[in-house]
């Protein structure tokens, strides 16, 4: 990755749910930049199992604070943005007959060389969505960030 490439936090997320690599690699990679991350899997005809999930797995990995409202406010709405794009704008799924099966990773960093932009956070998702079919579903992929 060259340097615009390398501190790009949509992008890390993204290609942490698309490339196989070792999570020591991973971890090697998040540890130089000073960022934190988590992975998941989560399939549902639910929106809200789907952020309840997300949440949990960010939480649980110390990525954010359940108590600073700022850290979980930043979360959902990336959670949501990821999710609108999943969904092409509908985040409806069970009451119109469509369920999804997903990867997700959380990615909290400083993407800014200027220290004052602060913390920000990315949710990225990658799977499946259709009828609640085997074999119906298509792929689709979010991309949420937000500043803490």
């Amino acid at each position: 990755m060259n340097k615009t490439d390398h501190t790009r936090i949509g992008k890390n997320a993204m290609l942490l749910l698309l490339l196989d690599r070792e999570e020591e690699e991973w971890n090697r990679h998040f540890n130089e930049l000073n960022w934190s991350y988590c992975t998941g899997k989560i399939g549902s005809m639910d929106s809200q199992k789907i952020v309840a999930a997300i949440e949990t797995a960010a939480k649980r990995s110390d990525l954010v604070r359940e108590d600073l409202y700022r850290e979980m406010h930043a979360l959902y709405h990336a959670i949501m943005e990821a999710l609108t794009g999943v969904t092409r704008g509908h985040t409806q799924l069970g009451e119109i007959l469509r369920t999804v099966g997903l990867r997700f990773s959380v990615v909290r960093g400083t993407p800014y060389e200027s220290e004052e932009e602060g913390e920000w956070i990315a949710v990225a998702l990658y799977g499946t969505i259709g009828a609640p079919i085997k074999g119906l579903e298509h792929e689709t992929i979010g991309l949420g960030i937000n500043h803490i």
